[in-house]
């Protein structure tokens, strides 16, 4: 494989495709807004690496203040991030199995690791391994505030859980987790808003039921880009989850454009007929969990359908197109975007100005 690098200074129009690309500028400006948004309220962000993977990036993103750490998916996305030297991991999913905790054990020596859970069995393994290991492992209760996923019911069967996790050896108890999932895709902001203030009071009511049991409960960790003026603003809930923001896509930025997108993936035309054009992308290089990828500057492209594997038709191709033609596709769906690449072309001024690798791609597990 060629050395990516060798495109840093050329005009972007000049990378191989697909290539994923990240507009710095407008990167930047997302970075910077939701950091400053937190600069006077006591919420944090604890922002998601599920969405690009990248740990360069995720280090612009502490650079730019009010950070606490970072969450992960999985326990392959905090190996990255811990072997990279960030030292305060969240992994907001539940670790089972021999193989996957003996890794959280690894990671839990190199940093501050917590993870989530929702059942005794889960609890009862973790405490094992972490006492035959000697480490600690920090644990938030997962609680059900209506995604319907994983998740305790929140009140006395979430305090009971807690309950067993802060008498268990080898386990920090550190507080809940909750997210609002299921409520991130409604386009009216009031109604988006009322839902998830409702959703999330769930949580800090069960944060107050376990500090009255005699607990302490400092943390309430979720949210998203989506929330993150209800969630983050809401008293109890100290961490915010934000993951889409640096990156956004279109289904995104429909719900919040008040972030710009800055990520988009350069393709090519490679066959032509009157009307239509053919470029070299399909399912295995841009996320459509949402709905088809946009052509950037031609609103009147109409895709009608995206399950090819390695093509995709754009009717009301203008005639000018040639082939070769570059053009820029923003997918609906950034996060499994950037899990189907190897390398993020970061550009400005129209010229690549970097190459960071996206060392969490593909860690399933």
């Amino acid at each position: 494989m060629p050395d990516p690098r060798q495109f840093i200074g050329q005009p972007i129009e000049d990378l191989d495709t697909p290539s994923l690309l990240l507009d710095w500028p407008a990167s930047q400006k997302n970075i910077r807004y939701l950091a400053e948004y937190f600069s006077d309220r006591p919420c944090r962000l604890r922002p998601h690496v599920k969405n690009h993977k990248c740990t360069t990036l995720a280090r612009q993103q502490l650079q730019a203040g009010n950070c606490v750490g970072f969450t992960c998916a999985k326990v392959g996305e905090a190996e990255v991030m811990a072997a990279a030297g960030f030292d305060d991991l969240l992994i907001a999913n539940q670790v089972v199995g021999k193989a996957k905790v003996a890794r959280l054990v690894e990671v839990a020596r190199q940093c501050n690791i917590a993870v989530a859970v929702d059942h005794v069995d889960q609890v009862d393994e973790l405490s094992a391994a972490a006492t035959a290991n000697a480490v600690t492992i920090g644990v938030l209760v997962e609680v059900d505030i209506g995604m319907g996923r994983c998740g305790v019911a929140p009140g006395l069967p979430a305090v009971d859980l807690a309950r067993l996790v802060a008498a268990a050896p080898g386990l920090d108890y550190r507080g809940l987790q909750a997210f609002e999932g299921h409520l991130v895709y409604i386009n009216d902001l009031d109604e988006r808003s009322r839902l998830t203030r409702e959703s999330m009071t769930k949580a800090v009511e069960t944060k107050a039921l376990v500090e009255a049991d005699g607990i302490p409960s400092p943390t309430i960790s979720g949210g998203s880009s989506a929330t993150y003026m209800v969630s983050g603003t809401m008293d109890g809930v100290t961490e915010l989850q934000a993951g889409t923001y640096p990156t956004m896509d279109w289904r995104y930025h429909e719900i919040v454009p008040e972030f710009e997108i800055a990520m988009t993936i350069l393709v090519r035309v490679i066959s032509r007929r009157p009307g239509e054009a053919v470029v070299d992308i399909g399912v295995k290089g841009a996320g459509g969990e949402f709905g088809e990828p946009l052509v950037g500057g031609y609103p009147d492209i109409e895709i009608p359908f995206f399950k090819s594997e390695e093509h995709l038709l754009l009717r009301n191709a203008p005639d000018t197109w040639r082939i070769g033609e570059p053009l820029h596709l923003v997918s609906s769906h950034a996060c499994t975007t950037c899990n189907l690449h190897r390398d993020l072309f970061v550009h400005e001024a129209g010229k690549v100005i970097d190459v960071w690798p996206i060392e969490g791609a593909g860690r399933l597990s």
